[in-house]
């Protein structure tokens, strides 16, 4: 364990280092300390902290800047996250009081403005949507045996597709599919429905169509896509600022990582017992693409509606306190702007 003193010191460097991106020497934490000691007393636990691994030497004669170790530590055990400013809120405000008129508008649009709060790579998932029903399914003919497929669910979400149907589909067997589709499956959940899409529907809709596939395959691709987790990424390109552009293949590889809903889905998986978790370095990922970042994930509770999440992507010398009050505070924003939507859905 540290003394106090040595955990002062290392939350000096932390801040300093997290501020200015320059190694800390001794000279420049005299005046950052509760009490004054010289800095001959601050080098002699900078040694220690370096012994103890949570503080390193970029070079010889150079300050000390923090290990993932010595951040890992300062999350745990040093951090006081700041209260965001009156101007932070009043922008997350305004900026989420736009009227919307679906859940994903919403959500996406909070990535962009999370990541223009943080100035780095945000991530924003809507709550499930396990307890969402089926409320109607619709195609809509665009011509050329072009259609849209509509669905919509008790929540106000609406979930769309356009699709090429096969050739030679007979239009009033269709219409007599749709109205089976939904006299079925109308009121039950999402997975409900796309269970019932490969045990009993497919025999029915034989009655009217010979080869029902086609048609089922549109309707099982829409209500698969609505009831599956949706991830918006807003500020890719912040990811730039932190990445070695030399180093081709890493860019390649992060920005793969970000285009896979899967990778997404495994790295953002929060901790269950926290709201709020940080994770550095390999405790991201196992692969090395995220070694040198932090990710910050929080849940967001919408009532009885669900469960989302909201994360930022920055490098390990991002200025935690600050970037984890906002996180705090844009997911409490977002959980209320959801709810007002939901209810105002149900009230109308």
């Amino acid at each position: 364990m540290l003394t106090k003193r040595q955990e002062e010191v290392l939350q000096a460097i932390v801040r300093q280092y997290t501020t200015t991106g320059q190694p800390v020497g001794s000279k420049a934490l005299v005046d950052h300390l509760a009490k004054k000691v010289s800095s001959a007393t601050i080098r002699n636990e900078m040694a220690v902290l370096e012994h103890e691994g949570l503080v390193t030497k970029e070079h010889s004669s150079s300050g000390r800047v923090p290990s993932k170790l010595g951040y890992r530590y300062y999350v745990d055990h040093l951090l006081d996250p700041l209260s965001v400013t009156e101007n932070d809120l009043i922008v997350i405000q305004n900026s989420l009081g736009t009227e919307y008129q679906k859940i994903d508008e919403i959500v996406s649009h909070s990535a962009d403005l999370l990541s223009n709060l943080t100035s780095y790579t945000a991530f924003t998932l809507k709550p499930e949507q396990k307890d969402a029903h089926l409320s109607g399914f619709r195609l809509v003919p665009l011509g050329n045996q072009k259609v849209i497929a509509i669905l919509v669910t008790d929540t106000g979400d609406v979930e769309s597709q356009s699709f090429t149907l096969p050739r030679g589909i007979d239009t009033e067997a269709m219409e007599a599919v749709i109205r089976l589709i939904n006299d079925q499956l109308t009121g039950l959940t999402l997975p409900e429905v796309v269970k019932r899409l490969v045990t009993d529907i497919p025999l029915q809709v034989t009655r009217y169509l010979h080869q029902p596939e086609g048609f089922l395959n549109i309707f099982d691709s829409v209500a698969s896509r609505a009831a599956h987790e949706r991830f918006f990424v807003g500020g890719r390109l912040n990811l730039l600022g932190f990445v070695n552009q030399q180093n081709s293949a890493a860019v390649q590889d992060l920005y793969a990582l970000l285009d896979h809903g899967n990778n997404l889905q495994a790295i953002l998986d929060p901790d269950d017992e926290h709201d709020i978790s940080v994770r550095i370095g390999n405790e991201i990922a196992d692969s090395q693409v995220l070694d040198d970042y932090s990710l910050i994930t929080a849940k967001y509770q919408v009532d009885q509606y669900g469960e989302g999440i909201i994360a930022v992507l920055g490098p390990t010398r991002m200025p935690y306190a600050r970037t984890i009050g906002l996180v705090d505070a844009f997911r409490r924003e977002l959980a209320k702007r959801l709810l007002d939507h939901y209810r105002r859905y149900y009230d109308s």
